[in-house]
């Protein structure tokens, strides 16, 4: 049985709704390349994620980890050391964005790939 239009509409809405709290989540330069590291690392320290993170400054690193972590997708960890120190982790539903940072990082790859090879001079 065929979906009558209203359901379809519907239904299309509601993704694109999806779509939308996923990129607002996600905005900016930043905070895929910081989840991203988090998910194939693991783990790190603010000045270690920092090192990872090319280019980011850490006034703005400090800002994106907050914005992560009021969204529930990064835990903060304080650790009883001296000096003080801090452990930042995806949370289970940081970690559930594993699929799209795959497929991300696997559409890049092909892209360049492409890329440099129309660069070159070769058709694909």
């Amino acid at each position: 049985m065929k979906k009558d239009k209203i359901e379809v509409a519907l239904e299309c809405k509601n993704h694109i709704r999806g779509v939308r709290d996923t990129m607002y989540l996600l905005d900016g330069k930043w905070k895929t390349l910081i989840i991203s590291h988090l998910y194939y690392i693991g783990k790190m320290r603010f000045m270690d994620l920092k090192r990872q993170v090319e280019g980011i400054a850490s006034k703005t690193l400090s800002k994106e980890l907050k914005d992560l972590e009021m969204n529930n997708l990064i835990k903060r960890t304080q650790n009883n050391t001296m000096p003080v120190s801090v452990d930042y982790e995806l949370t289970c539903f940081g970690e559930s964005l594993h699929t799209i940072i795959d497929t991300m990082g696997e559409w890049g790859i092909r892209y360049r790939k492409d890329l440099l090879q129309t660069a070159d001079g070769q058709e694909t």
